[in-house]
């Protein structure tokens, strides 16, 4: 009797062992099921073209000027070109941004994507944001429908500090090689306008915030009070006034790199791109080699080789523990006074944020093996159009 009652509670410990390992099999084979949804990273992705303006006023409650609004409501979708197909991209309207990423993802051939507008931001779940570019509008924005993935307020001081021209000024004076030219001087007052203006005669004054076509002014012979009231604003306003000689532009082109935020800075590709009155019109999509043989005509490849490698090194240094993401540097091919002489400027902006040119990069040159021409058109509203030169 004794035996089998001792039986017995073996019989019953032992179905009592297996029954928890049973569930505790189910139980993980339901978290491995969940397990990844759960690690996975999901990137909000925004096109805020704005961002110059808003990070020049460095407000919290930021209006952005009626064409600045129009730009990103009518262009919103664009960010699907490099969004994952598990992402968000934020428009204003989704049913107008599918149409439209429609029409373009039939000349790309990019993949499908999930848009959202602002009123669902509270019930996604978003790990992380990728904007045009960081400003406090766009913060505040943010927390305002729910997404608390965005820098603090001090970041984003960095961020507006690190967008100021003087950088640009000092990454110029690092650039100094044969075959090179370019002077720029950042000053805080009038009479050093003045000053610069005898010495050159023609220059180029720029706001150190500011966005592409505005905030800039182009002075020959000698101010008048307009030029003179202006150049006051922008240094009680802003501090400071970038002050360069003016340059005879032969062609305007730049270079795309990525900052890891860690002192390493890579390069990404060349943007030949057009302007018109100072701002952008269009971009050429093409092979870099075809890029670099159009450029060729005018700089050599060796030249163009050295000043990448000298950004990459310099900016690498800036930017780290400082800048993580995409920025894009502005240079221009100049005319000399002799025959056919040309010249770069190596650096007339650093544009820290998302520019055009990553945009026409994100786009993958044709099979057809001929060239295109991405351009930002004004109709009835902004349209981008994909075609042959």
């Amino acid at each position: 009797m004794i035996c089998s009652i001792s039986f017995l509670k073996v019989v019953q410990s032992y179905n009592i062992s297996f029954k928890l390992q049973s569930l505790n099999s189910k139980i993980s084979k339901k978290l491995c099921i969940f397990a990844p949804k759960l690690r996975k990273m999901t990137t909000l992705y925004i096109f805020n073209p704005e961002h110059d303006l808003a990070l020049a006023a460095n407000l919290a409650n930021f209006t952005s000027p009626h064409a600045g609004r129009k730009l990103r409501a009518d262009l919103g979708f664009l960010s699907a070109l490099w969004a994952g197909e598990d992402d968000y991209v934020l428009v204003e309207n989704v049913e107008q941004a599918v149409k439209a990423y429609g029409r373009l993802r039939a000349k790309t051939g990019s993949g499908p994507r999930r848009f959202v507008d602002k009123s669902q931001l509270a019930h996604l779940n978003i790990n992380k944001v990728e904007p045009w570019g960081w400003d406090l509008a766009l913060r505040s924005f943010l927390l305002r429908y729910g997404v608390n993935a965005v820098p603090s307020e001090d970041e984003i001081a960095v961020i507006r500090d690190l967008s100021h021209r003087k950088h640009a000024v000092n990454l110029l004076s690092e650039l100094h090689l044969s075959g090179t030219t370019g002077a720029s001087s950042c000053v805080d007052s009038l009479s050093e306008v003045s000053r610069m203006l005898d010495e050159y005669g023609h220059i180029v004054v720029k706001a150190p915030w500011s966005s592409s076509g505005r905030g800039v002014r182009f002075i020959e012979g000698e101010l008048n009070d307009y030029q003179s009231r202006w150049i006051q604003n922008i240094i009680s306003k802003q501090g400071s006034i970038v002050v360069e000689p003016y340059y005879r532009k032969v062609k305007d082109f730049g270079m795309e790199f990525e900052s890891d935020g860690m002192g390493n800075v890579r390069y990404l590709g060349l943007s030949l791109f057009h302007t018109k009155n100072g701002a952008y019109t269009g971009n050429l999509i093409a092979t870099e080699e075809e890029k670099q043989e159009l450029l060729s005509a005018y700089i050599s490849a060796d030249l163009l080789k050295s000043v990448t490698e000298i950004i990459c090194d310099k900016l690498g240094t800036l930017y780290a523990g400082k800048f993580q993401g995409l920025f894009g540097v502005d240079m221009m091919v100049v005319s000399t006074d002799e025959k056919d002489g040309f010249l770069l400027h190596p650096c007339v902006e650093i544009n820290l944020r998302r520019t055009m040119g990553h945009v026409a990069l994100s786009i993958p040159p044709f099979a057809d093996g001929f060239a295109r021409v991405m351009q930002i058109v004004l109709t009835d509203k902004y349209r981008i159009r994909v075609c042959k030169p």
